[in-house]
């Protein structure tokens, strides 16, 4: 039962869950008031593969959540010392191209996802978490550990995994999947010098929730500069 549930789920990341993506991101880009039930419709695809992945390794008998690599990290001060390195790191850089006008790297390729209210923002904070949970749970996690107890060696079983993970934005187009390719690979290989998923997904987090809550969208106007003359009252 486990192996028919996990091959419905491959189907659904590397067929159904791309082309269902770019259309209903087409949609998005047609009419922003979709902003809210498209962002509702990912988190609950998101959530419910997450469920389906966490069914998979309840109904099989080789592997369990530590597998998944769902296990606290040994050495917890480290740890605790990189996320804090981390957050203050992209706070900072994300600050700082904001004010300075800069779009975020790559952000053409995902601009509808911008938010530009205050709701909106929620939707993204809500919809970063989601991602950054989930897709480590599904992608990272169970899917490495089944390709390997399947008889792939470990980068075979990390490369499909990925493959998969890139497919999944296909909204975004081939330079946004370029950037993807190179957040999924740094990932995974956290995720294998780690030993844990804890510290991809604590990252995952942050990088979604930078590159939404702190990009500027386009066609948003420059708030005016005073130029003033010499040295008297304007």
């Amino acid at each position: 039962m486990s192996l028919v549930l996990f091959v419905v789920l491959v189907v659904h990341l590397a067929v159904v869950s791309p082309l269902l993506g770019r259309r209903t991101y087409a949609a998005l880009q047609a009419d922003r008031s979709r902003y809210t039930r498209t962002f509702l419709a990912w988190i609950a695809e998101l959530w419910g593969m997450a469920a389906v992945a966490l069914l998979i390794v309840g109904l099989s008998p080789d592997l369990d959540l530590v597998d998944l690599g769902l296990t606290v990290p040994t050495d917890l001060s480290t740890f605790l010392g990189m996320i804090t390195g981390l957050v203050i790191a992209s706070v900072v850089v994300a600050l700082v191209m904001r004010k300075s006008g800069a779009a975020m790297p790559g952000q053409a390729a995902f601009e509808a996802l911008v938010p530009r209210t205050g709701g909106e923002r929620w939707m993204a904070v809500a919809m970063s978490v989601s991602a950054g949970v989930c897709e480590e749970i599904v992608f990272r996690g169970l899917l490495i550990a089944m390709f390997t107890s399947m008889g792939a060696p470990r980068p075979v079983a990390a490369g499909l995994a990925l493959a998969l993970f890139v497919a999944g934005h296909l909204y975004q187009g081939w330079r946004g999947m370029i950037m993807v390719t190179l957040a999924g690979f740094s990932l995974t290989m956290v995720y294998f010098s780690s030993g844990s998923l804890v510290l991809p997904i604590v990252i995952h987090v942050l990088v979604d929730i930078r590159s939404l809550l702190m990009a500027r969208p386009a066609g948003r106007p420059q708030p005016p500069v005073r130029e003033v003359v010499g040295g008297g009252a304007a």
